[in-house]
């Protein structure tokens, strides 16, 4: 595994995965926090739970269960959505769009007939895009801090029989290695810049689905789906390599003005009470 032998980590990478990892972590905590300081009468912790366990229902759950059957299985459908590029984000983008902003819809709709508040539609949009932060951006970044520490150390051997990888598993486990070892402060922002995107469009989404609720309005559920898509269709063709990291950002954040410029309109006409 020559490969392995020539990685060198670079000397800011250790540094700037932990504070990733404590910017990443205090991102959510701190916005909550500060939502509830601000809005003590308006908003519920129910709303903030109801967030965060139906993104891990409609996104972790169903959707990975789909997605197994769909792009990880063997078979003519994921050999197909796998062969062709756009087909494989336009399906990534769709399933994403529809999981998480029907999950929202079902929740908001049936389960949370109390406390409905707007301030509590941008509570549950901070917990689902807080908890995607917390359960698997923040678990990322601390195996790839592990990963540096070991590479780091100077014994390649050592660092490949710590991380269990071999002959079998090395292609698939250099990727990850590389990502590591060449993480810098530059990449950290990036992924922080990200995040904060992410987390805007979820708020963003979530105000959408949440004033089509309560107004009756079935018209506004597509309407997040469709934001939700586009949003995401850059980072489908990312993973594909079709696309520069540069402009995946870029677009993300058009993505996240757009909806949270729709988002701030509906958020105003909604009843203060």
């Amino acid at each position: 595994m020559t490969e392995f032998e020539n990685i060198v980590v670079k000397a800011s990478a250790v540094p700037a995965l932990i504070l990733s990892i404590v910017v990443l972590c205090s991102l959510p905590v701190v916005a909550v926090i500060y939502w509830k300081m601000r809005h003590k009468e308006q908003t519920k912790i129910s709303w903030l739970i109801a967030g965060a366990v139906g993104f891990v229902v409609s996104a972790r759950v169903l959707e990975l269960g789909v997605h197994y059957v769909c792009i990880i299985m063997d078979n003519p459908v994921s050999r197909f959505i796998n062969g062709h590029t756009f087909v494989f984000a336009l399906y990534g983008a769709l399933m994403a769009g529809v999981f998480e902003e029907c999950g929202r819809y079902v929740i908001i709709r049936f389960l949370l007939k109390k406390n409905r508040t707007r301030e509590n539609a941008v509570f549950y949009g901070l917990a689902h895009g807080g908890i995607e932060v917390l359960i698997i951006v923040v678990p990322l970044m601390i195996t790839y801090l592990s990963i540096a520490q070991l590479f780091s150390a100077g014994d390649t051997q050592a660092a490949l029989s710590a991380l269990k990888i071999t002959e079998e598993n090395a292609s698939a486990a250099l990727p990850s290695v590389q990502a590591a070892a060449s993480f810098g402060f530059g990449m950290m922002g990036l992924n922080v810049i990200e995040r904060v995107i992410a987390m805007t469009g979820h708020i963003g989404f979530t105000v959408i689905v949440y004033y089509g609720v309560v107004n009756g309005r079935k018209g506004y559920l597509p309407l997040a789906i469709l934001l939700h898509m586009l949003m995401d269709i850059g980072a489908a063709l990312y993973q594909k390599g079709a696309l520069p990291l540069w402009f995946v950002e870029v677009w993300g954040a058009l993505g996240a003005i757009v909806t949270l410029f729709l988002a701030v309109r509906l958020y105003r006409r909604l009843d203060e009470s």
